[in-house]
């Protein structure tokens, strides 16, 4: 049995987007391990604050917010009938706990996770969980430290409660629906009002699956299309994607000289945060000189940007082959008679892209159903009964091309000799 002061309140975490936050003794125990503390020191949108002032938050405050709304969730009454009061508490502690594998600048250490460790932050969120003093404290609270992190990254896979897993990772869950808004907020790019309380007081379980009551229809098109704006003005930015592009740039060219992929034991990957690994690139020979440009918003240029809107899954999955981009960036090179590294290609699914995995750029199914007078529950087919959502549904994919100021003008030709003209809008970089 786990250990009962979880019910006790310990007090409250004013939020700006959420309001007051209430926390239980034993989540406040986990809030102030160094693992979660350390979030207040990783940003979430690494990048925006060039664009966006305002976009200085962090993992921690959004952790919260996750928490929070999973409260809420977990006090509908359609949950609340089939998750047991344990259940309910471990399923609040891995929503707290679902990015405590962040790297430094977020996603945009992705990129190097990935490409030369081939893991995931989600990864090193059940390794965190489970090695860190996480595991010792949530073991001395009664806790199984390796279902927790299971749970916090969607892989529980208990049979028959699929919707312990999609209350953190599924197509409405509450980290996207905390990131939505918190990212509005923080940048001022507020695209639509999404009723986020209205989805998670709605949600159901249909087939041991989290699914949607037709009646919030329309609060699902309008979280539909905020996450395509946001995806297009905050996430996929271009001047948000030229400083994440030159970070990764400065982490790949230092981390053998700093040791950033060098970590035998969680302590040693937890000491690298935001302010850490700045510091050190600062004084790193391959990444002082990207870090210079960077402070003094000496960004790269996008010279060229093109928009494929396609259902065929081939094609999104070629612009993610760096063998396929590289071989694009060689043939623009050639043409514009420059060496290949002042050409960058750069697509929405790479690693460094926020929320790559959590944009409408994949087909996405909801189960939706109706109501009947005497409680039944029918299924409908989304497609037919949402416009929006069968038109928005697919891939969407941004190629862009970046090159250096002193190259823009025979960069931007090149590409549109090889690749095809593009809007004048989008010549436009600031």
């Amino acid at each position: 049995m786990l250990v009962d002061m979880s019910e006790k309140t310990w007090g409250e975490i004013k939020d700006p987007v959420h309001g007051y936050v209430y926390i239980s003794e034993v989540e406040k125990e986990i809030i102030d391990t160094y693992p979660v503390q350390r979030l207040r020191r990783i940003r979430q949108l690494a990048g925006s604050e060039y664009v966006y002032p305002g976009a200085n938050h962090t993992r921690f405050e959004h952790s919260i917010g996750v928490l929070y709304l999973t409260k809420v969730l977990l006090q509908n009454p359609h949950l609340s009938q089939v998750i047991s009061g344990d259940e309910a508490k471990e399923v609040r502690l891995a929503a707290l706990l679902h990015d405590v594998g962040h790297g430094p600048f977020s996603h945009v250490y992705e990129h190097l996770l990935e490409k030369f460790l081939s893991k995931t932050h989600e990864d090193l969120t059940r390794w965190v969980i489970t090695k860190s003093e996480l595991g010792d404290k949530l073991r001395s609270l009664g806790f199984n430290p390796d279902k927790i992190a299971r749970l916090a990254v969607g892989g529980l896979h208990e049979k028959g409660k699929a919707f312990l897993d999609q209350v953190i990772r599924s197509a409405v869950d509450v980290d996207k629906l905390d990131f939505i808004v918190r990212d509005t907020y923080h940048t001022g790019a507020e695209y639509g009002f999404v009723d986020v309380y209205r989805l998670l007081r709605t949600l159901d379980i249909l087939e041991d699956n989290l699914a949607l009551d037709v009646g919030a229809l329309s609060a699902f098109e309008s979280f539909i299309l905020a996450r395509v704006e946001s995806f297009k003005s905050i996430y996929f930015h271009r001047t948000s994607r030229a400083v994440q592009i030159m970070l990764a740039y400065a982490m790949e060219r230092a981390k053998d000289e700093l040791g950033l992929l060098d970590f035998e034991d969680p302590e040693r990957y937890l000491a690298k945060d935001d302010y850490t690994t700045w510091s050190m690139l600062k004084e790193s020979e391959g990444a002082a000189e990207t870090i210079r440009r960077l402070e003094n918003r000496d960004l790269l240029k996008c010279v060229y940007e093109r928009t494929f809107q396609v259902k065929d899954e081939f094609i999104s999955s070629l612009f993610g082959k760096e063998e396929f981009r590289r071989n694009v960036e060689e043939e623009i090179a050639n043409e514009a008679k420059v060496d290949s590294s002042y050409v960058i290609v750069d697509v929405p699914n790479v690693p460094s892209v926020p929320y790559r995995h959590s944009i409408l750029l994949e087909p996405m199914e909801v189960p939706v159903f109706k109501r009947t007078k005497n409680g039944e529950k029918v299924p409908l087919d989304l497609n037919r009964i949402s416009g929006i959502f069968s038109a928005l549904k697919g891939f969407v994919n941004i190629l862009r091309i970046y090159t250096e100021d002193r190259y823009r003008s025979q960069v931007r030709e090149a590409a549109k000799k090889i690749l095809g003209d593009t809007p004048f809008s989008a010549r436009i970089s600031f």
